[in-house]
């Protein structure tokens, strides 16, 4: 993370996660009432110059409807929300953090 503190009002304030527990490095985020769980930090080593989120996909399922999820990510401002497509695995779209970090919310069929 190239801001902590901007990733975290990112993922608590535009996505709705929780946190759950922190320490001046890290922050761990519930998601869906503790259902889903991920941390971030500082970085152990430098990453300027470095292309982050490469090869990184975390995928939640989601219980609510997946249409209002996404329209309200977009209403909170959040300009990197993909359309919906479909999956084999049900309905999905993408989301990057500040980092480029992708987070893919599923409604499993």
């Amino acid at each position: 993370m190239k801001n902590l503190e901007a990733s975290k009002d990112f993922y608590t304030e535009k996505l709705g996660f929780e946190i759950d527990n922190s320490n001046p490095q890290a922050f761990v985020f519930k998601y869906n009432q503790g259902e889903a769980s991920f941390a971030i930090r500082t970085p152990l080593e430098p990453i300027e110059d470095k292309e982050l989120g490469v090869g990184v996909s975390l995928w939640f399922a989601v219980s609510e409807n997946l249409d209002e999820l996404n329209e309200k990510f977009i209403a909170n401002g959040i300009t990197t929300v993909d359309p919906i497509f479909e999956t084999p695995f049900g309905r999905a779209f993408h989301v990057k953090d500040l980092d480029g970090y992708k987070l893919t919310f599923l409604d499993p069929k």
